[in-house]
């Protein structure tokens, strides 16, 4: 890998992007349902509306959870038995991990959907409730109104008979007065004129017919009076019977509209406790999914470290790569040179382009090989630095450092400030950054300028290459 110009590596954290689909989950309702108000339809209406919003956004989080799930199933092939070779890649893993993640935050999304819907359901139930007492006032009051009315309508009747008795008898001494006539009380007192008794006697008799006469008109007058009264009660009371009946008919119709908002909240509380279970099942699904990933990663990690560690002990045992020699100095990875330092053709790929002069010596190490420290030191940086790809540099002292670029991903075994000893198995060779192909870009430093690593490593007793 080249570079034109000497840039310091600045420490800084990068993770690999997982591959597997991230769905964003539908942000939790800024309000609750709203308190029931004195409109038995307006509140009706509300709530079924926000049973509705729930209940799309319920699907909306079962949408996103079922796609990971089933993306998780197409990218991700745990290994068997006989398919040994075939592990996890690391963004695989991360994959798995964020899926899960994904369908954990979607359970605890619904969890908390389902806390809304229950208590919307409490909301519509209590109005429901509530517009039932009112129709039970409502159907009391009209009872009341009607039993009123009948017995105002019952005096009426009484009143009315009264009347017509009266007017009976008014009209049959009316009659009597007629057929008797004045003009025989004008002869009869003419007649009797001198006798006192006889006009004494007929004195009394048209005094017993006037009292008769006043006694029956006051009776009639009553009557004639109640019989009004009784007819303005009895208009009244159809009145009041039609005023209640209304009240009663609107009780009715809001109860019947509280009733299906209350079933309507239930319904979806149901169903989304049903989804609630269905997204549980597939978290635990993705659970397992990831637990199988992981063990099956970290089985081909455990595969690869022993491998490294058994060309490591073979490379100490025949003075190959990572045995130091007597300088204190040591190989930093097996292959043959397969880049020099020195001016070459820039060379490009997804991880950007190098630079038109080699500043490094290239060993073709091949994947996952073993990469060591050089000498012992500090690691001066561990981590991603732009076309480096995965990259680390230890300082020797006396103003000498290392690179080594290219690495894997998880293939870095140090961290930025730890202490490495000479043939230290620092990290695993790979293609990350400008690369065309898994090699280690080894370079070297001598008081911050990159010079060629061959000489430099020949003078101290090994042999690159």
């Amino acid at each position: 890998m080249d570079r034109t110009t000497i840039r310091m590596p600045i420490a800084r954290d990068r993770t690999t992007s997982p591959r597997g689909i991230r769905r964003r989950l539908g942000r939790p309702a800024s309000s609750a349902p709203g308190t029931p108000g004195t409109s038995g339809t307006s509140t009706a209406s509300t709530s079924p509306r926000a049973s509705m919003r729930l209940h799309r956004r319920v699907r909306h989080v079962m949408a996103g959870v079922s796609i990971a799930a089933l993306t998780l199933v197409g990218a991700i092939a745990v290994p068997t038995s006989a398919q040994a070779a075939t592990y996890p890649t690391w963004d695989e893993l991360q994959a798995a991990k964020a899926n899960t993640a994904a369908g954990a935050a979607a359970v605890t999304q619904i969890t908390g959907l389902i806390a809304q819907l229950e208590t919307n359901v409490e909301v519509t139930r209590a109005e429901a409730e509530r517009r039932t007492d009112e129709l039970i006032v409502a159907q009391q009051k009209f009872d009341d109104a009607a039993a009123r009315a009948d017995q105002i309508q019952a005096q009426a009747d009484a009143s009315a008979a009264e009347a017509a008795a009266a007017e009976r008898n008014a009209g049959q001494v009316a009659a009597q007065l007629y057929r008797a006539g004045t003009g025989d009380v004008g002869v009869s007192l003419f007649l009797d004129a001198g006798n006192s008794a006889a006009t004494d006697a007929l004195l009394a008799k048209l005094g017993s017919m006037e009292k008769m006469v006043e006694r029956t008109s006051a009776v009639y007058n009553t009557a004639k009076e109640k019989q009004n009264a009784a007819r303005s009660l009895s208009d009244q009371a159809a009145v009041a019977r039609g005023e209640r009946e209304k009240l009663r008919i609107a009780a009715e119709e809001a109860l019947a509209v509280a009733q299906a908002a209350q079933a309507a909240a239930e319904a979806a509380l149901a169903e989304s406790q049903a989804k609630k279970i269905e997204l549980e099942q597939q978290l635990k699904f993705l659970q397992d999914t990831e637990a199988a990933t992981a063990a099956a990663y970290q089985e081909g990690e455990r595969i690869r470290k022993e491998e490294e560690e058994r060309r490591r002990q073979e490379a100490l045992k025949n003075g190959a790569p990572g045995a130091v020699a007597s300088s204190g100095w040591a190989k930093p990875a097996a292959g043959g040179i397969t880049g020099t330092f020195g001016p070459r053709s820039s060379i490009c790929s997804g991880g950007g382009c190098s630079g038109s002069f080699h500043y490094a010596v290239d060993l073709g190490t091949g994947c996952s090989a073993p990469i060591y420290a050089a000498n012992s030191g500090v690691v001066r940086f561990a981590g991603w630095s732009g076309t480096y790809g995965n990259y680390v540099q230890i300082d020797h002292g006396g103003g000498v450092w290392t690179g080594y670029a290219h690495i894997r991903p998880g293939g870095t075994f140090v961290g930025t400030g730890q202490w490495v000893e000479a043939g230290q198995n620092i990290a695993s060779s790979g293609t990350t950054g400008a690369s065309t192909g898994c090699h280690l870009h080894f370079e070297v430093f001598v008081g911050g300028s990159r010079i060629n690593p061959i000489p430099f490593m020949a003078d101290r007793g090994v042999r690159l290459g």
